[in-house]
């Protein structure tokens, strides 16, 4: 009996997960760059989104983005996790800028 290896991340409230694009490895001038010289994506693909904000009266507003969505978000927000080999990024939808 072979275990399942995939991982289903659930996250919670106005929390948002997201797969961060690949770094660039070449410039625009062909330049191959270094790993230590790579800059981390600030763009990525929504995996999984929470149930929504809750209001003070207890009401829960839907949030804005869905799985599947191209987003921009901020450098210095969220969390990385690391689940099995896979990298995420858990945002406050907050965090995220725009979509794409």
């Amino acid at each position: 009996m072979a275990a399942s290896t995939a991982v289903k991340i659930v996250p919670l409230g106005d929390k948002v997960v997201v797969r961060r694009q690949e770094a660039e490895t070449t410039t625009s001038g062909g330049i191959v760059l270094p790993d230590s010289a790579q800059d981390k994506p600030q763009r990525g693909e929504v995996i999984a989104i929470g149930d929504g904000h809750v209001k003070s009266d207890g009401t829960k507003i839907p949030l804005t983005v869905k799985e599947g969505d191209r987003v921009l978000f901020s450098a210095y927000g969220g969390d990385e996790i690391k689940l099995g080999d896979d990298e995420f990024l858990l945002l406050r939808e907050s965090d995220i800028l725009a979509t794409y």
